[in-house]
């Protein structure tokens, strides 16, 4: 199969996230959350990235989130304060579910189906705080240019909070027969295609429309920051796991590897 183009990969990547909402909407999380987010203090946020973004400083801010998938953590954004909230995706099946979330949350989240890479201009400058989390930066051809895009949301002073899956742990395939031994290379800059329906949760594989999954180094995700005129200010690594259920046989080893990790990175305020 040849090489997809980066605005082919993304035109996939958004045609397999529309196809695989529906079986988001089938587990047991999904019938909890209708549940839960009826209550103005909801929040799914781990300890690790309600602490940062406490740190950073929520309260009072207006803060957008880039890749919100459902909206269930731009929901949560408002338990630590935050004044407004825009939930950014291209998958219109997902922004359905984020809208259906917010329909019986008391908080009032906008959300806007857009390519990341093709924000509106009444999206740039407007910002205090960017989320990116986890399952965001592997979609994107082009984690530099992803970076510019995000920094464009900020205003002069803005934070760039980023809580995601360390990408070494990209070299293991967590079904192999020995999951602990290398299956790829780390610097593979070839995306992964997948013929998976994407699920993150519980479910097993079912066959789904193609997608495309890239490997961006910690490298260069620094680099990518520092190219967006970002200065970064934080870079934590962590030895729990953030992803699936599958990830979870990596924690707790004698020798433990990097699983996930925090950025912070402000933009200029010139």
């Amino acid at each position: 199969m040849d090489k997809p183009s980066a605005q082919q990969a993304i035109i996939s990547n958004r045609h397999a996230w529309d196809q695989s909402a529906r079986l988001h909407k089938e587990t047991d999380t999904w019938k909890g959350l209708l549940d839960a987010v009826v209550h103005p203090g909801f929040t799914c946020l781990d300890p690790t990235i309600t602490r940062l973004l406490q740190a950073v400083g929520v309260a009072g801010k207006d803060v957008v989130q880039l890749g919100c998938n459902n909206g269930r953590e731009s929901l949560s954004l408002f338990s630590l304060g935050a004044r407004s909230v825009v939930g950014i995706d291209q998958s219109v099946a997902f922004l359905q579910q984020a809208r259906e979330l917010a329909d019986l949350s008391p908080h009032s989240p906008q959300f806007i189906e857009s390519d990341i890479h093709h924000l509106p201009e009444s999206l740039l400058g407007q910002f205090d705080v960017a989320l990116v989390t986890i399952g965001v930066l592997n979609w994107m051809p082009d984690v530099t240019q992803f970076l510019r895009h995000v920094a464009s949301t900020l205003k002069p002073g803005g934070t760039l909070v980023m809580y995601e899956t360390h990408p070494f742990l990209e070299v293991f395939d967590p079904k192999a027969a020995n999951p602990f031994l290398p299956a790829s290379s780390y610097f593979q800059r070839d995306p992964f295609v997948l013929q998976e329906s994407i699920v993150y949760e519980g479910q097993g594989a079912q066959t789904g429309p193609t997608s495309y999954w890239f490997v961006h180094t910690l490298g260069s995700v620094v680099s990518g920051a520092v190219a967006a005129g970002l200065q970064v200010g934080h870079l934590q690594e962590y030895a729990h796991c953030n992803r699936e259920e599958l990830y979870e046989q990596y924690e707790h080893q004698p020798a433990q590897l990097p699983l996930c990790f925090t950025l912070t990175a402000t933009k200029g305020m010139d």
